[in-house]
């Protein structure tokens, strides 16, 4: 008798690992009922940059283009914030989304030069193209020009929600706007790994790998691999756009060297991905954490504090060239977020597909 095959993507990890994230969430969006100003801001700061390394991750460890530019989104979502805010009036919390849409357009632009180049060329060209809009911001007048601006009191004292927390919690309004904020945070971050995940478990996720791992090879079998590029480049520059405008709606200051900052959107992202393990959803959570905790110990350390850093990803390149969670999953065998098929049999036998 012929045995009944199916295929599967779910196994035990990452049943646990959906409950978990559930409780953990739970916990997060209560996290102000019990955790401290400074705790929340760390939070914020960890939520942020993870979701910085997602989307990049997904650019560069799925879809293969590795960028160098991505400040570029970052800034461009910001100061499209600051701009419909101080010229336009609008209100701050909906000019995150105009943050993001407007990253998205300098995308457009961007992917159409960019794809042209291969390699090490795309990484600098696209770094290239953050510098001129770096330069280009920094002579937009109405928004501080090259020293930058702060939003506006009157748009922070009347920024939505913020009067409910205060009662809620029985802060200032400082602390309700750096709760809010913290909010907004987890629910970007929350969206965008379970929108890569589920995106990598689609056919189109099949396709971006196949794109990644071959582009001639994946073309030949039927893969449009520009319509994937462009589908990966532009979702990853609009995630970037509203990570950008968050940011920069929880400091209140900006100006162009800062949103722009290569070290800050781009190098210590590449890092996070990095050493967390490159490809896989569980690395940048890994590696945020680590670097959270290096910055927390090092960053008092000036410029030792950079070169430790440089001295950890050499290593872990060298030593464990999947990165951390690679290294752990190659040798316990775990994946909390799988997207590798398994063809599983009528002996309830498994085998990756």
């Amino acid at each position: 008798m012929a045995t009944a095959y199916s295929v599967t993507l779910r196994t035990p990890a990452s049943t646990a690992t959906l409950i978990a994230a559930a409780v953990l969430i739970v916990a997060l969006f209560a996290a102000p009922a019990y955790a401290s100003r400074g705790m929340i801001q760390d939070l914020f700061f960890i939520l942020t940059m993870l979701t910085l390394a997602q989307y990049w991750n997904l650019l560069a460890g799925y879809g293969g283009l590795v960028s160098v530019g991505q400040q570029a989104f970052v800034g461009i979502g910001a100061y499209a914030l600051y701009g419909a805010v101080i010229l336009g009036g609008a209100d701050p919390i909906l000019s995150i989304l105009l943050g993001g849409v407007a990253a998205l357009l300098l995308a457009i632009p961007t992917a159409f030069f960019a794809f042209r180049l291969q390699g090490a060329y795309f990484a600098i060209g696209t770094w290239v193209i953050a510098e001129i809009a770096r330069l280009s911001v920094a002579q937009w007048r109405g928004v501080g020009g090259g020293t930058g601006t702060s939003l506006p009191r009157d748009a922070l004292r009347e920024l939505a929600f913020v009067d409910g927390i205060r009662a809620l919690f029985d802060v200032r309004a400082s602390a309700a706007r750096d709760i809010l904020s913290y909010w907004l945070a987890l629910t970007l971050a929350v969206i965008t790994i379970a929108g890569v995940y589920w995106l990598l478990r689609t056919k189109r996720g099949l396709a971006l790998a196949a794109v990644r791992d071959n582009t001639e090879a994946a073309k030949s079998v039927g893969v449009d691999a520009s319509r994937m590029k462009w589908v990966v480049f532009l979702t990853s520059a609009f995630g970037t756009g509203l990570a950008g405008g968050l940011i920069y709606l929880q400091k209140a200051r900006i100006s162009p060297d800062a949103a722009f900052s290569v070290t800050d959107w781009t190098a210590y992202v590449i890092f996070i991905v990095v050493i967390g393990g490159i490809g896989t959803i569980e690395g940048p959570i890994l590696g945020v954490l680590v670097f959270f905790v290096l910055q927390s110990l090092l960053a008092d350390y000036g410029s030792w504090y950079l070169m430790v850093l440089g001295l950890i990803g050499i290593s872990v390149m060298l030593f464990a060239p999947r990165g951390l969670w690679g290294l752990i999953s190659e040798r316990t065998g775990l994946q909390l977020f799988p997207i590798r098929r398994r063809l599983v049999g009528g002996s309830n036998t498994k085998r990756e597909v």
